[in-house]
């Protein structure tokens, strides 16, 4: 439940402390007193879209603090922790969480969760859990088809639940094996035309066959080729001058002549046999570098220009190549991907056979969800009708009979059901739609009838009713405050009301009045109780706080709903 809310340039509300606690509050106050703004705000905690008008003229930013009582496990506090918030606990089994959001005046907001920051979507997820808002949007929302529905939906429980998630799930299935169907069977000729490219392009590349790095390898050759006799003299020079047959001197010669003096003198100085060792590594160096040498000669001299003509040839198909696919790298991954592309465009008139099976096999798997959400839909549309219209007999409408007519409709993700609810407001009256024929104070007893009947099998921890009242007075009034009262019995009960006999059977009465300068200050929002309630009930059943008759009719309504303030 909500404990308190801290609202701070906020429309009109400069500074506002609204302390709620459980059952039944009710908040009153003049016209333009920034009732409203307390459900905006709360709205603004609930994650709903921040509009920067809100902000109050001159402010830089407003801001909405919330402090709830929740339980210390489950749904709600799993999705706290898991947005990095924290709880505090008090007493056994029980936390305060607190929520807050800011928006300035440039249309940026900002939330917080359990002390943490936290995009406002954190907010929205919360909210389903926490509180359902009512105002008179929603009214005229329960005019919509879709409203109906979920109503009844809600109504249905589990059974209703659990049948239409069978029938989502199946209508996933069906639609995307229909997608994929349709799209293969659209698009025939294009695939057609992609397998037969494809095809040409794989055979261009198995025929050349290219091999990873070969490009680069080919390059090389090229360059080495090209240069052949270059190469060779260079060689030729450097063997020579390693190694030669003729009497000159080389440098493996002149190592060995070198070493052996050196080994000639060692023994009188033993460090000359150190470098008598590296004298002959020089030699044997000198050898191994000259048969290199020798071996390189060979492979050039094998060598010619027809070589050469067929690394150019090679060299200029895998160009081809790379002007078509990009690079080289780029056919051979095509070469590796495309025949399971190609096998899978060849294999199209088989898999839409087994696809319009398994489509039809679907279907029938769809037709049985959908058959079973109508009979579950159908079973719970009888018993909310009959809840619903005892509920209307306490709201002043004695004669009413409310009916929910389930009726083959559009299949949709939500089922293939028109759900309508019916009214038929007195005895005679053939029951219409409520979307055409109930007026505003119909409308909104049916609401909250409603809302009384699904709160025993879907409670919501907090109702806020803003001004749902409207359109109503006298003796039905005094019914919807009765049975505001005893939906606090099992929930919080929020109600901005301009009713008297709507807030004199709240147990927490609220006040919001505005300052001489028109705006709402911290001190502006006060919890009546005694002479003060009495006046403020007088004021809104006659516009004149201190008028006799008025206090009179006050304390007669207060004995009624027999209220007594919170703690």
């Amino acid at each position: 439940m909500i404990e308190e809310i801290r609202l701070r340039d906020l429309g009109v509300i400069a500074q506002a402390t609204l302390p709620m606690g459980p059952g039944f509050t009710a908040i009153t106050g003049e016209t333009g007193a920034g009732k409203t703004m307390v459900v905006t705000g709360l709205g603004l905690l609930l994650g709903q879209r921040a509009d920067s008008g809100a902000v109050r003229s001159g402010a830089a930013q407003a801001s909405v603090e919330g402090t709830w009582i929740v339980p210390q496990d489950g749904t709600v506090a799993e999705r706290v922790r898991e947005a990095g918030g924290d709880l505090e606990p008090i007493g056994e089994g029980d936390a305060e969480l607190y929520l807050g959001r800011t928006l300035s005046s440039e249309g940026r907001s900002r939330a917080t969760v359990g002390g943490r920051t936290a995009p406002a979507g954190v907010l929205a997820d919360l909210a389903d859990q926490l509180v359902v808002v009512h105002g008179q949007s929603d009214q005229l929302r329960l005019r919509s088809a879709v409203a109906q529905r979920e109503a009844l939906d809600r109504f249905g429980g589990a059974p209703v639940a659990a049948a239409l998630a069978d029938y989502r799930a199946a209508y996933d299935t069906w639609r995307a094996l229909d997608a994929e169907l349709t799209t293969l069977t659209g698009d025939r000729d294009a695939r057609a035309r992609e397998a037969e490219e494809l095809r040409l392009l794989l055979a261009d590349i198995e025929r050349v066959d290219p091999q990873p790095g070969e490009d680069e390898d080919l390059t090389r050759r090229a360059e080495r080729l090209a240069h052949a006799e270059d190469l060779r003299v260079a060689a030729a020079t450097a063997h020579a001058a390693l190694s030669t047959d003729d009497d000159a001197p080389d440098v493996v010669a002149l190592a060995a002549e070198a070493r052996r003096a050196l080994e000639r003198a060692a023994d009188r100085d033993e460090s000359l046999a150190a470098l008598a060792e590296q004298a002959a590594d020089i030699g044997y160096r000198a050898v191994d570098l000259a048969q290199s040498l020798s071996g390189y000669l060979a492979d050039l001299d094998e060598t010619g220009p027809q070589e050469l003509a067929l690394v150019e040839e090679r060299r200029a198909e895998l160009a081809t190549l790379s002007r078509v696919h990009g690079s080289v790298d780029a056919a051979i991954e095509l070469l590796r991907t495309g025949s399971a592309r190609l096998a899978e465009l060849d294999d199209d008139g088989d898999r839409v056979e087994r696809l319009a099976q398994e489509r039809d096999a679907a279907a029938s798997v769809l037709d049985a969800a959908a058959d079973t959400l109508t009979a579950a839909r159908t079973d719970a549309a009888e018993r909310l009708g009959a809840a619903v219209t005892a509920e209307l007999r306490a709201l002043a409408l004695p004669d009413a009979r409310l009916a929910v007519q389930v009726a083959p409709g559009s299949p949709s993700a939500a089922g293939r059901d028109d759900v309508t609810i019916l009214l038929a407001p007195h005895p005679g009256a053939e029951p219409r739609p409520v979307a055409k024929g109930a007026s505003g104070g119909e409308l909104s007893r049916v609401m909250l009838a409603l809302e009384v009947v699904i709160a025993a099998t879907d409670p919501v921890p907090t109702f806020v009713f803003d001004e749902v009242d409207a359109g109503i007075g006298g003796a039905a009034a005094i019914e919807v405050g009765r049975r505001l009262a005893r939906l606090a019995e099992s929930s919080q009960v929020v109600v901005v009301t301009h009713l008297a006999q709507v807030a004199a059977f709240a147990g927490n009465h609220l006040t919001v009045v505005k300052a001489n300068d028109g705006s709402v200050t911290a001190s502006s929002v006060r919890r009546l109780e005694g002479a003060d309630r009495e006046a403020e009930m007088a004021r809104l059943l006659s516009g004149m706080a201190d008028s006799e008759a008025a206090l009179t009719h006050a304390r007669e309504l207060l004995s009624l709903g027999g209220a007594g303030l919170i703690g």
